[in-house]
């Protein structure tokens, strides 16, 4: 790309462009360090093979319009600076400054800084472009999610910079994907909650004019939502992560709300119209993440400009269950987040955006409270599968009547179509990403978990639950995620399949846990005919099912959850039932026999899934070469205090689980290693 298609391509994402030149010279900026200036510090995301975007936060007292120098170095004293320039902050962008610098070498490390009039300076931050799309070389980079700053500590991000900083200079990460929940808008207040679980609440200030929605305080305006971007981004482990790596990022619910889709809002009750608020967290979201999303306001090169849209009824709907009222139209497409960025020879990664254009849950209905007789922490898959495909379901006969035991009601989504996360647009984007993709791994961002969470409920003991289970066979755990989606995520999987498209992999957080395991459209009695593989990263420091079960009443179901022996550290019997089935978790739970557990296994339950823990912390690490991918999980103790250590802590585990690239039509074939510690109940 030369300069004139570079300014014009910045002009399209809105922001100030700055063109590196060829010759280096020193720094005659007279910067000095003043981070009490910039609270927020530095930060760098989406770099391709020439250019990255760079941002910092600097407040002003006064005026609503200043200017910045900022400066782009080969060398961390910046002796060799190749680009500078003044560039605009602005009082309605929060004071955040982002640039596009261009001109830049692939695969190279840089160095920026800003600086105001005065020469009070950022801190410096450290950035790294992506090599060109025919570098052959290796691929590496960390991807997480969930970093709650209410609740937990941040010592996995400690950890990932102490390793790198160690790492021979092939084994350094290139970038971090960060799949969602950067933010939780849900806020406890430590004076009403000091503690959840067994850990402390931290105080994030008051949102300014916050909502109170049972324990938490969520936004109502914009600065409701720069309030909790500010005040995540002031957690000194976050903050030093944004100024050591570029982060590629993609939102979650948390960055909109908990419960929410498109422009609805939902606290225990009726949906709420809420498009002036999508709209708000869609420009917080632009003004604290640097990316190549794309808002909707035009060029301007300093702020995001908001569509004006009302609170109105949102009661007619497309036949991809999109609300077609104008402002939430508007609000949605006031920032398109969905992207595809190429690293090398060897990584398309394309992102998705999960919560923007998804239907209604067709299960969270009025109808459907009539099947769930509450009695099994599962729901049985074959009504799951039914409501979730509408009138396409059994090939276009969907059954006038859903039958779950002996309860039985009409089949309120017979003439309804089928359930989309993706929305239209989306999908056909994905789709063609992944048919067009050139390079070896087509790796997706999939935010939410694709991997299937069930058990096998029919083999619990005859009396251990007082109801018979209604189910014809498995039951699924509930939850709003992709793996929920059945026919939308067959469709893309038969389409990886059918045009055959090698070296599809799929990464996802949200969950608060490790998985690992294969990319498949069916599972068994169905068949088992995987296309890809799949992996789930534990969250940075958000509490998971494990947690909440350590502290849930006991009941005869718990030990399926958790085992509890005096003396000893609660067990995560949960990983069991999920990969094994309820007798291996049974055995495990009574007897802590593992071999024993482990002979008890269904093979039917999971032959999708290789490893589950659903009580990890931490991260996962992705290098992707010509022949074989390999993902590493790095699994933390449970974050609940600030790590004293430089390296943040001990870790629990380190399991690798690599493939070699396989050919369309053969299954791909996971290769398991247990590097440190213990993950018994897991693999």
């Amino acid at each position: 790309m030369d300069r004139r298609q570079f300014l014009a391509s910045a002009a399209t994402l809105g922001v100030s462009a700055i063109w590196a030149g060829r010759a280096a010279a020193a720094s005659r900026v007279a910067w000095r360090e003043d981070r009490a200036l910039y609270p927020q510090g530095v930060a760098s995301g989406d770099p391709d093979d020439h250019s990255v975007i760079l941002w910092t936060r600097r407040p002003f007292d006064q005026g609503d319009r200043h200017a910045l120098t900022v400066e782009v170095a080969s060398d961390p004293g910046f002796n060799h600076v190749v680009a500078g320039k003044r560039v605009p902050v602005l009082g309605a962008a929060d004071w955040t400054c982002r640039a596009l610098v261009g001109g830049l070498k692939p695969a190279t490390e840089y160095w920026y800084r800003f600086s105001d009039d005065t020469g009070a300076g950022s801190r410096v931050g450290r950035t790294i472009t992506a090599p060109g799309a025919s570098d052959p070389r290796p691929v590496r980079f960390a991807f997480v999610s969930c970093n709650s700053v209410n609740e937990g500590a941040q010592n996995a991000y400690r950890r990932m910079i102490w390793e790198d900083e160690r790492a021979p200079a092939d084994q350094k990460l290139g970038f971090v994907l960060h799949l969602g929940d950067f933010i939780y808008e849900v806020v406890e207040y430590p004076d009403e909650v000091s503690h959840r679980y067994a850990r402390t609440v931290y105080d994030l200030g008051r949102i300014p004019d916050g909502r109170k929605v049972g324990n938490f305080h969520v936004p109502t305006t914009l600065e409701g939502y720069r309030h909790v971007y500010q005040a995540h981004i002031n957690d000194p482990d976050i903050q030093d992560a944004r100024a050591y790596w570029p982060f590629v990022a993609i939102g979650d619910n948390h960055e909109f709300s908990w419960q929410g889709w498109q422009s609805f809002i939902k606290y225990g009750g009726k949906p709420e119209p809420a498009q002036r608020l999508r709209v708000a967290a869609n420009q917080a979201w632009w003004e604290y993440v640097p990316s190549r999303a794309r808002k909707a306001s035009g060029s301007a090169l300093d702020q995001f400009d908001p569509p004006v849209v009302a609170d109105v009824p949102i009661e007619t709907f497309d036949d991809d269950g999109f609300g077609t009222e104008p402002n939430n139209r508007i609000a949605i497409a006031s920032l398109t987040a969905y992207r595809n960025l190429r690293y090398g020879k060897h990584v398309d990664l394309i992102l998705t955006d999960f919560h923007s254009y998804n239907a209604a849950d067709p299960t969270d209905r009025p109808e459907a409270q009539a099947l769930d007789s509450g009695e099994y922490p599962v729901l049985p898959q074959e009504w799951l599968e039914i409501v979730d495909g509408g009138r396409d379901f059994d090939g276009g006969k969907p059954p006038a009547t859903i039958e779950v035991g002996d309860k039985s009601i009409a089949n309120y989504r017979k003439d309804e179509p089928a359930y989309t996360m993706l929305g239209r647009e989306q999908k056909a984007w994905l789709k063609a990403r992944l048919t067009a993709s050139t390079a070896t791994w087509k790796i997706w961002g999939a935010t939410n978990g694709t991997l299937d969470a069930r058990t096998d409920p029919q083999n619990l003991p005859e009396g251990l639950v007082p109801a018979k289970w209604p189910g014809k066979g498995f039951g699924v755990f509930p939850g709003v995620d992709f793996s929920g989606a059945f026919a939308e995520r067959a469709e893309i999987y038969d389409l990886v399949r059918d045009q055959k498209v090698s070296g599809f992999v799929t990464v996802s957080g949200d969950r608060h846990s490790f998985w690992a395991g294969y990319a498949a459209p069916k599972l068994p009695p169905a068949g088992f005919d995987p296309v890809g593989l799949s992996f789930i990263t534990g969250s940075i420091s958000a509490p998971g099912m494990a947690e909440a079960t350590e502290y849930a009443k006991a009941s005869a179901l718990s030990p399926l959850f958790v085992r509890k022996v005096e003396g000893a550290a609660p067990e995560t019997t949960v990983n069991l039932t999920m990969k094994r089935g309820v007798r291996a978790a049974l055995e495990y739970a009574s007897s802590g026999d593992i071999v024993k557990a482990r002979a008890l296994t269904n093979p039917d339950v999971a032959p999708h899934v290789e490893f589950v823990d659903m009580a990890g912390h931490g991260y996962s690490v992705v290098t992707a070469g010509p022949e074989a991918i390999d993902t590493e999980f790095v699994c933390i103790v449970r974050p609940i205090v600030k790590a004293t250590t430089p390296d943040g802590g001990p870790l629990r585990y380190r399991v690798s689980h690599s493939a070699k690239l396989w050919q369309p039509g053969e299954p791909p074939k996971l290769e398991q290693r247990v590097i440190e510690g213990d993950a018994k109940l897991s693999v």
